[in-house]
């Protein structure tokens, strides 16, 4: 399979951004992904002891379409974030209180009929990431799968309603479906085990560039294939660049085996 492209999302149910390349290190995460999240209202979340949280304590696009609409931008060396809506733009120091409160301030004049309490940016502890899964930190997406969708369905399907961070061509549809347990290599000595499905949610229902709900994924993969499952998470046994245009091929089993991966 041929990676198409990459995406990371720096802040959880905001816009992605896209790379040409990434850095993915063993044993770890997609660089940049889900650094921050925003706490609706007490979550308990501590970041001296994080622990993997349930993704209603935080705004959402399962449940808040609005967050859609807006178009976000981080700046790593800066931690600056750049949020841009109705013709204008506001800056979020990141790192600072003033920021935070800069933020919780747009968000309550933004969203307030969504809000449980304050909204709170969180910011993830080193060795933690604010993922849906607890163990898959790299996703892919088959772009042919999507549009044997969109052939079901007569709409077109926007690949990012399902927020991976790898899209891949060149393989049949559905069949990542079928590779738990299996390893995929990149030329750069990157290897990814795939360790489960993505079982998707009413997040996928929402259009990532109008923020309406103007679709059913879940119910239409139920309908179409009998589950709900669109992409697959893997985690990074063995650390490398994964770039658009390179190619990723599965691993032999016995290969893995020899190597330790398996």
């Amino acid at each position: 399979m041929r990676v198409a492209s990459l995406f990371r999302y720096p802040v959880k149910g905001l816009s992605p951004e896209r790379l040409s390349r990434a850095e993915l290190p063993a044993g770890g995460y997609f660089p940049g992904d889900r650094l921050f999240a925003i706490e609706n209202g007490p979550s308990g979340f501590d970041p001296a002891a994080p622990e993997h949280q349930p993704k209603i304590k935080y705004l959402m696009l399962m449940r808040h379409e609005a967050l859609a609409r807006l178009r976000t931008r981080y700046d790593d060396p800066s931690g600056e974030l750049v949020i841009a809506h109705a013709g204008s733009q506001i800056r979020i120091a990141t790192g600072t209180d003033a920021g935070r409160e800069r933020l919780a301030a747009f968000l309550e004049s933004y969203m307030p009929e969504a809000l449980r309490g304050q909204p709170r940016l969180l910011a993830a502890p080193d060795g933690y990431r604010f993922t849906d899964s607890r163990s898959g930190f790299v996703s892919i997406i088959n772009l042919a799968s999507i549009a044997d969708l969109e052939a079901r369905l007569g709409l077109p399907v926007d690949p990012l309603r399902f927020r991976g961070n790898v899209m891949v061509e060149n393989l049949a549809a559905w069949a990542e479906l079928d590779l738990a347990g299996r390893e995929l290599a990149a030329p750069s000595g990157l290897r990814l085990q795939v360790i489960k499905r993505i079982e998707r949610c009413a997040a996928t229902n929402v259009d990532p560039e109008t923020g309406i709900r103007d679709l059913q994924i879940p119910k239409a993969l139920m309908q179409g294939y009998g589950h709900v499952d669109c992409g697959i998470y893997c985690r990074i046994v063995a650390g490398g660049t994964l770039a658009e245009g390179d190619r990723l091929t599965l691993v032999d089993a016995g290969e893995a085996a020899t190597l330790g991966v398996a």
